[in-house]
């Protein structure tokens, strides 16, 4: 594994930045015009280990495409819910939105399929939308673990049985089980019902999958715990433009709260649907300034980085978990991070990765089931051990540019969303 030290800045961050597409949008939008019924263009797209496992799937179920990485964009030859080759092999990697989007597909289809993982995909919560899917006419065969990847799928229409339109699932472990039926539901010949079962039943990344849909002419209908998508939706676009990547603007917007500097990110606006543009709102309670300009929006941290600490729920945006609690232990105050159980579930146990990091550069954090309390303190030098987490290598770097003498180790891990996360850091500290 590789390390590299970030190098401690001596005065405010100040710095314009521009950061890769969204892998949400970018992963749901190569599904959407999978599924669509004629040819669509893909544009600022991210190119990252996640979409590039996407897009290898796709091509490896028959489906036509131009990529252009240089240039940033995917045509995909869409098929109107059909599935070019009946039998293949994909490997979704560590992608949980190729993982949970893919299988959905493969398991409303006509044909058979083996889907492979890496062994930290293997690891995570499968089993719900296992279950939803054979209770629409799919069939799993578990190659490993029971209720993980990988397996072999049998989709719902092989042999021109039609699958059943209601399905009941809980996505209190993610919100991916839920978007993956929904996006997948018009291949369905009479549509989709989805009842919801856990007391949490919707956030801000099915909104993102509702939005999507619509923009794609496909329209879903919410009430509280049900989702209805009609018979009969098809899915069309000729064009898409993929939004920046919100997540990944909020570690140089951290930046600048924690050094009193400043950072405009290019084309993040008011208008983006992704729900980490709730972060912002936690900046302003931390004393930054948040304006948006022509160019994108504009962070500027408080007085010498000075700020008290916070008590929030970050629920429905819990990606930013780690961006808080790199700046937490600057606050003047304690900070409370609430509502957050299901990260444990994720590319790693973040809730644990953050304690462990945090406790090894000397901060005192309290760790709960569902919550951290982290107490400001006096960060000691160290490496950060980053979990094969591409979230905590990122956020955890904040800490680097305020205390000497932090390095990140396996950073080269944030491959996963932002491949030039650390050179992009590095001009931006220069600039």
């Amino acid at each position: 594994m590789s390390r590299i030290r970030i190098k401690k800045i001596t005065h405010p961050f100040n710095a314009v930045v521009e950061v890769p597409g969204s892998k949400s949008v970018t992963n749901r939008a190569l599904l959407l015009a999978a599924l669509s019924n004629e040819e669509c263009t893909l544009n600022g797209v991210l190119f990252s280990d996640d979409s590039r496992h996407f897009i290898t799937c796709l091509l490896s179920l028959g489906f036509k495409m131009q990529v252009n990485e240089v240039e940033r964009y995917v045509t995909v030859k869409g098929c109107d819910g059909n599935i070019p080759k009946k039998e293949a092999t994909i490997d979704v990697g560590s992608a949980g939105t190729a993982a949970r989007f893919l299988t959905s597909m493969l398991a409303l289809s006509d044909g058979t399929y083996t889907i492979n993982a890496s062994e930290q995909m293997k690891r995570r919560p499968m089993l719900p939308l296992f279950e939803a899917l054979e209770s629409l006419g799919a069939s799993f065969t578990y190659l490993e673990e029971k209720g993980h990847l990988p397996v072999k799928v049998v989709g719902a229409r092989v042999g021109g049985k039609i699958p059943a339109n209601k399905v009941y699932i809980d996505i209190s472990k993610s919100t991916q089980f839920l978007s993956a039926l929904l996006m997948t539901a018009p291949m369905l010949q009479d549509g989709l019902k989805v009842q919801i079962t856990s007391k949490k039943t919707s956030g801000s990344y099915i909104n993102i999958t509702m939005n999507m849909m619509r923009q794609f002419g496909c329209e879903v209908f919410h009430n509280e715990s049900v989702y209805d998508v009609p018979a009969d939706e098809h899915y069309r676009s000729s064009t898409y433009q993929i939004e920046p990547d919100v997540s990944a603007a909020c570690y140089f917007y951290g930046a600048a709260a924690i050094t009193g500097g400043r950072a405009l990110v290019k084309n993040v606006h008011s208008n983006v649907m992704q729900g980490d543009m709730k972060f912002l709102d936690v900046l302003k309670q931390l004393g930054c300034a948040v304006t948006e300009e022509r160019e994108g929006i504009c962070v500027t941290g408080p007085y010498n980085g000075e700020f008290n600490g916070i008590d929030i729920d970050m629920n429905d945006f819990s990606d930013q978990t780690m961006t808080l609690a790199a700046i937490a232990p600057f606050a003047k105050t304690s900070t409370t991070i609430r509502n957050i159980g299901h990260i444990r579930l994720q590319e790693s146990d973040r809730i644990k990765s953050i304690v462990t990091e945090l406790t090894n550069l000397g901060i005192e954090v309290k760790e709960y089931e569902d919550r951290i309390d982290i107490t400001p303190g006096k960060i000691k030098p160290g490496v950060v051990g980053t979990h094969d987490d591409h979230r905590m290598a990122m956020a955890f770097a904040l800490i680097g540019l305020v205390v000497d003498g932090i390095e990140i180790d396996d950073y080269e891990c944030c491959g996963k969303t932002f491949e030039n996360y650390f050179q992009v850091l590095d001009y931006a500290c220069r600039q």
